[in-house]
């Protein structure tokens, strides 16, 4: 019997939640506050978590992030008041399921949790089949020459103290390099501490970030340590760093500067010994030049650049791809699937405009939704949506995927012999065409070791 854990103050909420998933036959166990909540999770395994936003003493968004750092395969179902919405999906950007707004509609609360739970099934299943084939989920793949370059990069800079910024667009991968730099580091048996700047509030950043003191606002039940305390010794990885505030941006700079920060209502300095790297998606200096993102904050993070190239910049890893996620994600008891020539060629085609993220859950998608030992075109096309898939001309085709160098010699060298022939091998009348002097297309003539017939 699936257990369910409903974390709500209200009394009203938690009664009608256990009346209505009571009678769906599921286990049901209650808290009134995120610290008695985490604890029942300490002491009993939980399958799934309603849990309201505004709690007295810890607030939900604490209790998420505790949840999704503990229990990573437990589905969260955030409880909202209509004002509380913009948090609400701000949660789900955090890791969330879904979230349910006051007052509780019957038919959405047991079509989520279905849903949620199947969901957290599958996460179950992954793990133990990833756990059994050693498959890490975790593992940079590909043999481009950008994913070359970013290992070489991680090899000469892992274990200096050197602060690291990661760019790159939504999905390609970035937190792996932040881990990757961590795990390669003198820091690796200590905390690796992520902070996701785009999914918290910016009234409450510098308290996640520098903690704060009992009493220091509204809300603020208990002391509690930031993310820089929390990642002493270790890595501090800023997510989405371009997305804080100025205000944050000026303290993370001295806090940077000198490793020492106050905590909210705090008088005492802590010193902390991090390691700092961050990532953002956005153009960062187009930030700086429109004012959103400080300069000399800049210069402090980006030490060693590292740039994360999209998916389709680095095409020919896609096949790498695909494999090593249809190891994570074949059907129990199973070897994993492979895709057919014809299904490759489409998803090679395919914009991908979510990058390895996209490619992931495509993947897994067609690993539960299909039964074909060897994924289709067929497959692939209704998955992927044959309108999004963009045709190569004859002319791409051509050129596959040689370098920029490589295919402009080979065009100049086909349109120079195709022109020649065209003027009966004269050359003025052959230069005059291409707009070209004689003794240039007589240079090109002779590099290319072109024919010139009598």
């Amino acid at each position: 019997m699936e257990k369910i854990l409903i974390i709500d103050d209200e009394a009203s909420i938690r009664e009608a939640l256990k009346d209505i998933l009571g009678d769906e036959g599921y286990e049901i166990l209650e808290a009134p506050d995120g610290i008695k909540g985490l604890h029942i999770m300490k002491t009993e395994p939980v399958d799934l978590v309603f849990l309201d936003i505004w709690l007295p003493g810890m607030g939900g968004i604490d209790v998420l992030e505790k949840i999704r750092e503990e229990y990573p395969v437990v589905s969260v179902l955030m409880i909202s008041g209509h004002a509380n919405v913009d948090l609400a999906v701000k949660a789900i950007k955090m890791g969330a399921f879904d979230f349910l707004e006051k007052p509780l509609d019957l038919t959405r609360v047991l079509t989520l949790t279905r849903n949620a739970l199947e969901l957290e099934k599958l996460k179950k299943e992954n793990r133990s089949l990833k756990t059994a084939r050693g498959v890490p989920d975790d593992q940079m793949v590909g043999g481009s020459s950008g994913m070359k370059q970013i290992r070489d990069i991680i090899a000469q800079s892992a274990d200096s103290e050197a602060r690291v910024l990661i760019l790159g667009e939504n999905g390609t991968g970035k937190e792996l390099v932040a881990r990757a730099l961590h795990n390669n580091s003198s820091r690796r048996n200590s905390p690796f501490v992520e902070v996701n700047c785009a999914a918290i509030p910016e009234n409450l950043i510098e308290s996640e970030l520098f903690g704060h003191e009992k009493g220091a606002f509204t809300g603020a039940a208990r002391q509690k340590k930031g993310k820089f305390e929390l990642a002493d010794g270790g890595t501090l990885f800023l997510d989405e760093v371009a997305d804080m505030s100025l205000s944050a941006q000026a303290k993370v700079l001295r806090a940077i500067q000198e490793m020492k920060f106050d905590r909210i209502g705090g008088t005492e300095q802590i010193s902390v010994d991090v390691r700092i790297i961050s990532a953002t998606n956005k153009d960062i200096l187009r930030e700086i030049e429109e004012g959103r993102f400080r300069e000399d904050l800049y210069f402090r993070l980006n030490v060693v650049p590292i740039h994360v190239p999209a998916l389709k910049d680095r095409i020919e890893d896609l096949p790498l791809l695909v494999d090593h996620f249809m190891q994570l994600f074949s059907p129990s008891g199973n070897p994993p699937r492979t895709v057919s020539a014809e299904g490759m060629d489409l998803m090679v085609q395919f914009p991908w405009t979510g990058n390895i993220r996209e490619l992931k859950n495509f993947v897994e998608r067609i690993n539960i939704m299909s039964d074909e030992d060897e994924i289709s075109g067929d497959t692939v096309l209704k998955f992927l949506g044959e309108q999004k898939i963009v045709r190569k001309s004859p002319l791409l085709e051509k050129f596959g995927t040689m370098k920029l160098n490589d295919a402009r010699d080979e065009f100049e060298q086909i349109l120079l012999q195709d022109r020649l022939e065209t003027c009966g091998y004269n050359i003025s009348r052959t230069a005059q065409d291409l707009g070209i002097y004689p003794s240039n297309l007589h240079s090109k003539i002779k590099k290319y070791g072109l024919e010139i017939k009598k």
